[in-house]
């Protein structure tokens, strides 16, 4: 620990990484079709560029980003477009979402790719770059890495760039043989990324049971300033806040990001991406994937996106005896597949084939006995047992008073829990709920500008048409005169009247 800053809690797991990092990273073989979600990002779905029957090469852009936050989709071989529709997609709803389904050609003719010279460019074209590519974080979150990118609108200059290389959750090992395997690459992306961001220092967590992977990129590293730094093997050292606090010190704020102390974090493979959109002209069509628990050979594949589990499930030899769960993710913070056959995404790091060994018995859960093993391995220092308490009784306002949305659902809480009360699962559904009124409440405010602007629209519509009525009905232009005339006529009478009266009066001279 010498020189790092231990964070609160966390847990000493079973690793299960050498299963799967013995072997070399592997080609997947070319699928017949490919599904590709047109939703791989957080942020706006990519808008389709395709129809069935189009023919595509290998690269071409058929999702094109819708908004700021959102990333492009490319296809990922040459071929024939079957459907744009919706498909089954790995999600814990197991809800189907909008997808480009290809049948591919097997020639693999790709559109033309040119490297660009980074250094010429300015850093908005960089990142347009890198946003037409299709980057996005690659340790699981999947978030547009251009807009990580931007901190054009910070005055103050950015302070510590980390790339993670910690991979903390059991059993996946893709980072681990990626840094093994392409660690120059790794640095290549690294300095885009520097060029970028220019901060004061660069650092690279990688946990303590990685020694290889730690000497290839202390080699790659050589000469650049770049500091490779060994983490303790501790779940889960390799999120986010967690590393932060680790390497530098420093506490993201509770209801802030890294960035706001001037940190900002990478995953490994994200920056081996970034080189390859950049360096090769290659925008993101694969990533690399852990097979992993009960299966015939565990193995690491780099697999073309849209890739069937299936299909690479049986390149690892296909099952064993007693498959439990098909869970996409770690056992920690992963989630459980309901189909085999749903496609890779840029999100997904590993495919875990999970025995009843190596799940949580499932049990009744017995009433919280106070124990506060909870609040002790919490790496967020939160209080996990009043979190649940509020959660279950539904008093959402006091749960976000106990810093609700700090939890990063590690599931440490979950595991140590001696009643087996599934603590983060209460905690989902908290945020769900709170989520749920958030936007309830959007839909009646705005429901109720648009009234307002309605009531507005109607009464400034009543003024235009009363105005326009004045205008086509001028005052005449004689009226003035026929006021004229009258008064002319009445003040004549009123001189004729006493005249006439006069002569009334006086006897007429033939009397």
């Amino acid at each position: 620990m010498s020189g790092l800053f231990a964070f609160h809690g966390g847990l000493k797991t079973v690793r299960h990484k050498s299963e799967s990092n013995q072997r070399p990273i592997q080609l997947s073989a070319l699928s017949e079709r490919l599904v590709v979600p047109l939703r791989q990002h957080i942020g706006a779905i990519a808008k389709p560029l395709v129809q069935a029957g189009e023919r595509v090469l290998k690269g071409q852009l058929i999702g094109q980003p819708d908004g700021y936050i959102s990333a492009a989709v490319h296809a990922p071989s040459s071929g024939t477009v079957l459907a744009v529709d919706q498909q089954p997609v790995p999600h814990p709803s197991g809800l189907p979402d909008w997808c480009v389904t290809l049948e591919t050609d097997g020639e693999e003719r790709w559109i033309e790719r040119e490297p660009v010279a980074y250094q010429t460019l300015h850093h908005s074209a960089v990142r347009n770059l890198l946003r037409a590519a299709g980057v996005v974080g690659l340790g699981g979150a999947a978030f547009p890495s251009a807009v990580k990118l931007n901190l054009s609108g910070r005055s103050e200059r950015l302070g510590t760039l980390i790339l993670n290389g910690a991979e903390c959750e059991p059993w996946i090992t893709c980072d681990d043989r990626l840094m093994r395997e392409r660690a120059a690459g790794i640095v290549a992306g690294l300095r885009i990324m520097v060029h970028l961001l220019d901060p004061r220092e660069v650092l690279i967590g990688i946990e303590d049971d990685k020694p290889e992977a730690i000497a290839a990129l202390n080699a790659a590293c050589a000469g650049t300033g770049y500091r490779v730094r060994s983490v303790p093997t501790r779940y889960p050292s390799g999120s986010v806040k967690q590393l932060v606090k680790l390497l530098t010190g420093k506490e993201t704020p509770v209801d802030g990001l890294p960035v706001d102390v001037g940190v900002q974090c990478f995953n490994v493979a994200t920056a081996y991406a970034v080189h390859r959109a950049i360096d090769c002209g290659e925008p993101m069509l694969s990533r690399i994937v852990t097979v992993t628990g009960r299966v015939r050979r565990p193995q690491n594949f780099e697999a073309l996106l849209g890739t069937p589990f299936a299909e690479l499930i049986a390149q690892s030899g296909g099952y064993q005896d007693g498959v439990e769960r098909l869970i996409m993710g770690g056992p920690m913070m992963g989630f459980a597949l309901y189909d085999d056959r749903v496609p890779l995404t840029k999100a997904a790091n590993c495919i875990l084939a999970a025995g009843i060994e190596n799940l949580t018995p499932e049990q009744p859960a017995l009433p919280c006995i106070r124990c506060g093993a909870c609040a002790d391995v919490c790496p967020a220092d939160l209080l996990p047992q009043q979190l649940y308490w509020h959660a279950r009784a539904k008093e959402f306002d006091k749960a976000q008073d106990y810093h609700l949305f700090s939890c990063i659902e590690c599931g440490c809480c979950s595991y140590v829990c001696p009643s087996r009360i599934p603590l983060v699962q209460f905690y989902r559904y908290a945020k769900n709920e709170i989520w749920a009124q958030e936007k309830e409440k959007q839909k009646a405010e705005l429901a109720r500008q648009r009234h307002q602007a309605r009531l507005e629209r109607l009464e400034r519509e009543k003024r235009e048409r009363e105005a326009k009525l004045r205008q086509k009905a001028p005052p005449r232009a004689d009226a003035p005169a026929e006021k004229s005339s009258v008064e002319t006529a009445v003040a004549r009478a009123k001189a004729a009247a006493p005249a006439a009266a006069e002569a009334a009066e006086t006897p007429a001279a033939n009397d």
